[in-house]
């Protein structure tokens, strides 16, 4: 294994060597170190034969039950159906979507989960069912998904598309899919136009996600990170409710991942509900407070993170399972138990 710290040095060993003192490593070798295993585990088979002593230490810890999300929800959707001629996408489901709370969204490859995402949104089609969105708040407030008394839940798909904006944002697959202008300004100028924000409000977003991004940077030179915290800023000049993300770690290293995360928890923390599409269970252990599951459009699990994705061989990350049937998901839960 050759390692590049980012100094110019070039380390070269076996992987248990190297990954010895890396700043970088997989779940299963960061347990690995927590727990100071010899050898370092590199395979989740090998961790579960070195794990009882560690697993019968946490079996006398008390876990903390999940933050419990029940306030109003911000987005309720009821009986959605999106067909595409012959082909059932998404089978009248029913969905609601908290403040405070990020939701992953899971399942295989043709499940309906970016057909869903469009459908909340409003952009794309659905041929039966109503999505309802609470009016968001004031901006920086928490309470996002606040109405004021004479103000009703609307749907997305019926208003225009500045008005949607202020309800739900989404951010595609591809995100300069919504990059079109010459220059990270102009896109954050207009940004500030369309969503009718003060002069600077798009630039201030992004300076808090990716500092360091000039106006005069083409949007298309810039790094899948920045591209991301581009489009994100973009959306969330409109202050909505709601913040919808398709697949978005497809690029990220560990930093940048551990960068959205904290995005994500600053979103929820200022009352907003956060909905991730994604194959990622590694960025789902570590950001998720809730789990939805879809197959052949339909929900068939939908619960806190450390019920569903432990349930689920598909979906478990590698803590989980080394330290099966415990319920913890990442590192950092294990250590925090270990010393509190």
């Amino acid at each position: 294994m050759l390692y590049l710290a980012g100094d110019g040095r070039v380390t070269d060993g076996t992987p248990a060597e190297i990954f010895r003192r890396t700043a970088i490593a997989p779940p299963v070798v960061e347990l690995g170190r927590l727990a100071g295993w010899q050898p370092l585990p590199l395979s989740v088979r090998d961790a579960r034969r070195a794990a009882g002593p560690l697993r019968e230490r946490l079996t006398a810890v008390t876990v903390p039950p999940p933050v419990a999300h029940d306030n109003p929800p911000l987005l309720t959707a009821r009986r959605v159906g999106v067909r595409y001629g012959d082909v059932v996408a998404v089978r009248e489901l029913d969905l609601e979507l908290r403040p405070g709370q990020i939701t992953a969204l899971m399942g295989r490859n043709g499940s309906g989960k970016s057909s869903l995402l469009w459908a909340l949104q409003g952009s794309g089609p659905r041929h039966q069912g109503s999505v309802a969105v609470s009016e968001p708040g004031r901006p920086g407030s928490n309470s996002a998904g606040s109405a004021g008394p004479d103000s009703r839940p609307l749907d997305p798909q019926k208003l225009a598309p500045a008005a949607a904006r202020r309800l739900v944002g989404l951010v595609p697959q591809t995100p300069t899919d919504l990059l079109y202008l010459d220059t990270v300004g102009a896109e954050l100028a207009q940004s500030d136009t369309e969503s009718d924000a003060g002069p600077g409000t798009a630039r201030r977003i992004l300076d808090r996600l990716a500092p360091g991004i000039e106006d005069g940077q083409h949007p298309r030179d810039l790094s899948e990170g920045q591209k991301l915290a581009l489009v994100l800023a973009i959306q969330l000049t409109a202050a909505p409710a709601v913040i919808l993300l398709d697949e978005p770690t497809r690029g990220l290293d560990y930093l940048a991942k551990q960068s959205l995360i904290s995005i994500m928890r600053d979103l929820a923390g200022d009352g907003r509900s956060v909905l991730v599409c994604t194959h990622d269970v590694e960025f789902v252990a570590a950001a998720a407070d809730r789990v939805v599951v879809m197959a052949d459009g339909d929900v068939v699990a939908d619960g806190p993170a450390a019920e569903v994705i432990v349930a689920s061989p598909a979906f478990a990350p590698q803590v989980a399972k080394i330290l099966s049937p415990l319920p913890y998901l990442t590192v950092q839960q294990v250590e925090t138990a270990l010393t509190s």
